[in-house]
């Protein structure tokens, strides 16, 4: 008998053995060994899109988070915006050539507006959405961050 998930949760942090551990989490689905609904030999699944979900923060980013590996449908994303223009969530989307740099584009952002003042976290639920630049209008690699806010 064999299994697909929709979903898969890890205990990390952001240190360098959390971040290790979220790039072999993410190695593990793209070949495979974890089977989620939105991947099929390696490749995304049409209408299905994979997302990482932080939540259950230990305090704020230094301490623990359960990330999820999640399956979402493009309504999803319509929710999203909504919650922005509510003021329930902000919006960052950053660009580069990788999914590393572009994600730690959007993070550093997180962090800096964080620690001028600009942006007060909630840290209860955030997600992330990257998108390979082979799905991209501009070519480029996208990370979205929907960032819960106060």
């Amino acid at each position: 008998m064999s299994y697909k998930f929709n979903s898969v949760t890890i205990r990390t942090d952001n240190s360098e053995i959390g971040m290790a551990k979220i790039k072999e989490l993410w190695a593990d689905i793209m070949q495979g060994k974890i089977s989620l609904e939105f991947v099929e030999n390696g490749k995304p699944v049409n209408g299905l899109f994979p997302i990482s979900s932080y939540s259950d923060y230990e305090n704020n980013e230094n301490g623990k988070y359960n990330l999820s590996i999640i399956s979402v449908t493009a309504d999803f994303f319509a929710k999203m915006e909504s919650l922005v223009e509510q003021g329930k969530y902000t919006k960052i989307d950053e660009s580069g050539k990788t999914i590393a740099e572009c994600a730690d584009k959007a993070w550093s952002k997180v962090w800096e507006l964080s620690l001028n003042g600009e942006l007060k976290r909630a840290f209860t639920i955030d997600y992330e959405s990257t998108v390979p630049s082979e799905y991209t209008k501009d070519g480029k690699t996208h990370c979205c961050l929907y960032i819960a806010v106060k």
